[in-house]
């Protein structure tokens, strides 16, 4: 068998508890489910940054965002980043594409957000139709992106599909390529819708008509119960556009069983962050709660068959190397994360206890989770151009077990004191392996 083609699924700003298989109620995610049940579903993923342009650097990286100098969006890639993930795919023979959003093109002075990205702020991906901001190109229904020639394409119709029609013609492309040549070059895809994530200028989430009627009977998720936020008027078109990510998956696999390359295919499902809707903050994610980090994450084909769960802490920061690991190309030893491939068959020796998160545009702050605890640090003050601080106070503690849904901030408990200061000890270590400047936590009592 030659090597797996592999079909990175990305949605923006979508909840873990939207999917069947995390424990959703109503039927939005038939398609992935069944992915699930038949290969990989990883049950504790959490993003490494929750905020939509620094999410992307540490993927297309493999590093933390502030070691890219991508800490906020509107931060760009940086240019000729030689073990860059699609340099990596490319320099091994793989032919790699990118579809929808990017957002690591522009930045102050120098903004793509409704023009094509120029070759050189592309990562390295070879077959190409994007928009850097797609969220300023397109609504819910209708906008535009550009192709590798820098051309403009108007689309018309609800966005994800338009976005994976894009994905299933690169692969027909491809393929007939292929064929023509006789030639059997496998492929990397990366789709990165832009949906679940709410509109911009419009200050809503849309979904495609009917979502409102059609998803009206769902479940309040725990951490929304009694809240404010705006999740009342929301839920169902957010429902409705995740539950048409999940029909668009479902297309994309018809299309490689049609060509018949669907068992060499692995594929992946995730999101860059989830959506708390503005009940910890102004806005949507950037926090340190599950409803911002925690994300879906599914893996499908190759060595993630077999209906496994896997209930291991993982990060996104865990999907770069993974990637290469798929592949059998060699991970660069800068590369933060490490190959979920081997949980996948049981062997979880050594793997990390925690997870590690960088937040920004918010705040300064560092966030460290293990099954039971939730650790929250912030700087004093807040400079959106500086990513880093020598200082930084306590903000949460939780205990998850007792309070899942994050309710009850314990930092200033004097009762947990060793618990904020073991994990204090714990977020240094990852700020440290982070590259970041030596850095002094505040305790709370003396904040």
């Amino acid at each position: 068998m030659s090597r797996p083609n592999i079909i990175f699924y990305f949605s923006d700003q979508q909840r873990w508890d939207t999917l069947g298989c995390y424990g959703q109620r109503l039927p939005i995610s038939p398609n992935l489910d069944r992915l699930a049940a038949e290969g990989t579903r990883f049950e504790y993923a959490f993003t490494c940054q929750p905020v939509c342009g620094p999410a992307r650097a540490c993927l297309q990286s493999g590093m933390y965002a502030t070691q890219v100098n991508c800490h906020a969006n509107h931060h760009i890639l940086p240019e000729g980043m030689e073990d860059a993930l699609a340099r990596r795919f490319n320099a091994s023979g793989y032919k790699t594409a990118y579809v929808g959003k990017w957002h690591l093109a522009s930045c102050k002075g120098s903004s793509y957000r409704t023009e094509a990205v120029p070759p050189e702020r592309r990562g390295g991906y070879q077959d190409w139709m994007v928009a850097d901001a797609l969220e300023w190109t397109s609504h819910g229904y209708n906008g535009y992106l550009f192709d590798g020639d820098m051309k403009r394409h108007d689309f018309t119709g609800f966005r994800v599909d338009a976005i994976n029609n894009y994905a299933i013609d690169f692969i027909h492309r491809h393929m007939e390529q292929q064929k023509e040549q006789g030639t059997d070059q496998p492929f990397f895809l990366f789709v990165s819708q832009l949906d679940p994530h709410h509109q911009n200028d419009r200050n809503h989430y849309e979904g495609p008509d009917g979502s409102k009627k059609k998803f009206a009977d769902y479940d309040v998720p725990g951490d929304l119960v009694g809240t404010q936020g705006d999740w009342r008027e929301n839920y169902p078109d957010y429902l409705g556009s995740c539950n048409s990510l999940d029909t668009n998956v479902g297309r994309l696999m018809d299309t490689l069983e049609a060509y018949g390359i669907k068992d060499n295919t692995i594929i992946f499902y995730t999101c860059d962050h989830g959506s708390h809707f503005r009940t910890r903050n102004a806005e949507y994610k950037r926090s340190c709660h599950d409803a911002s980090i925690r994300i879906p994450l599914i893996a499908w084909g190759g060595p993630f068959q077999g209906g496994n769960v896997v209930k291991d802490l993982v990060s996104l920061i865990d999907v770069p190397p993974t990637l290469l690991d798929c592949a059998g190309i060699e991970i660069p030893s800068q590369y933060q994360g490490n190959s979920m491939v081997r949980l996948s068959k049981g062997d979880n020796e050594n793997w990390p206890k925690s997870i590690f998160a960088q937040i920004s545009e918010a705040e300064t702050g560092r966030t460290v989770r293990t099954a039971e605890w939730k650790y929250c640090v912030k700087a004093p003050e807040f400079k959106i151009d500086e990513p880093y601080s020598d200082i930084y106070e306590e903000e949460y503690l939780y205990d998850l077990r007792a309070d899942p849904h994050e309710r009850h901030n314990l930092v200033s408990d004097p009762a947990y004191a060793n618990i904020r200061a073991e994990m204090a000890e714990l977020l240094l270590g990852y700020m440290k392996k982070a590259q970041e400047p030596e850095a002094k936590i505040i305790p709370c009592s003396q904040n």
